[in-house]
């Protein structure tokens, strides 16, 4: 892939004894964990429907979103229209991304210490243009990268589709066409849960729970986003959800690799 890799003279490769090669391909391999904390941007998505309502749909529009459910339509006997409620803002080609929390780790002499903020908005071009830029001057090499709850089957793909449709360059560290799995520099603390048992989606909220990690109680849940942000307009409230959502899955991540929490002390949102 293109600036992935350093570039080799192919005569001089050849020269190479085994080991030589076998040298330089480590030496040009991304990391096979994250070694530095402090190089993972922790992340939280917050998306809705498009159109709130399923008649605000034009024709189009619904005929396709009727044809992508039509399993989904006889497995929960449901009509388009009724799915879409659940689903208009669960699937990127009918959705937007209203916001987007980050999380990132930085050490001060001895303490750890967590920083959450987020990009939030009405415009996702704007959001997502921002959000581009941010990974383009400050997590753009081997040693970054990517952390969510279930990132890797949500979060990292919205981001990179939505990226598409509004025709925004992918950020290198979204830009995972056709690399190994160990080349991508994405880490999920679902995944990290299931250790390979990939059959159930266990929720953050439950983890936190069952691990006994501290979580700030919240007056909204992700059903209630869509309300929240067509009805009531409340973006605010949606940014400080999501950046809880953040809170947890940095605590979540660390409890999950044997290391300590941060305190609360050391927690700054911004």
């Amino acid at each position: 892939m293109k600036g992935r890799k350093r570039t080799a003279d192919p005569g001089r490769m050849r020269e190479l004894s085994y080991f030589q090669l076998s040298f330089f391909i480590l030496q040009n391999m991304r990391p096979d964990h994250a070694r530095d904390l402090t190089k993972i941007l922790f992340l939280d998505i917050e998306t809705v429907p498009q159109v709130y309502r399923w008649d605000e749909l034009n024709e189009r529009t619904a005929q396709l979103f009727a044809e992508k459910t039509r399993y989904e339509q006889e497995r929960q006997e449901k009509s388009a229209e009724q799915l879409y409620a659940d689903k208009g803002g669960i699937l990127a080609e009918f959705g937007k991304i209203i916001c987007i929390g980050m999380g990132s780790l930085h050490r001060e002499g001895a303490d750890l210490k967590l920083r959450v903020t987020s990009f939030q908005g009405d415009d996702e071009y704007d959001l997502l243009r921002r959000f581009a830029d941010l990974m383009h001057k400050h997590y753009n090499t081997d040693d970054h990268w990517l952390c969510g709850h279930n990132g890797k089957e949500f979060d990292f793909p919205w981001i990179a589709r939505r990226c598409i449709v509004n025709r925004i360059p992918l950020p290198r560290i979204l830009d995972i066409g056709g690399l190994k799995p160990w080349e991508v520099g994405h880490l999920d603390t679902m995944n990290l849960w299931s250790f390979g048992d990939r059959k159930a989606y266990t929720s953050l909220a439950l983890l936190t729970h069952v691990l006994g990690i501290p979580t700030p109680k919240d007056d909204i849940s992700g059903a209630d986003v869509a309300r929240v942000y067509y009805e009531d307009h409340d973006l605010e409230r949606i940014a400080d959800y999501c950046k809880k959502d953040v809170v947890a899955t940095v605590q979540l991540f660390l409890r999950l690799t044997g290391r300590e929490l941060v305190p609360q002390e050391m927690i700054k949102l911004v």
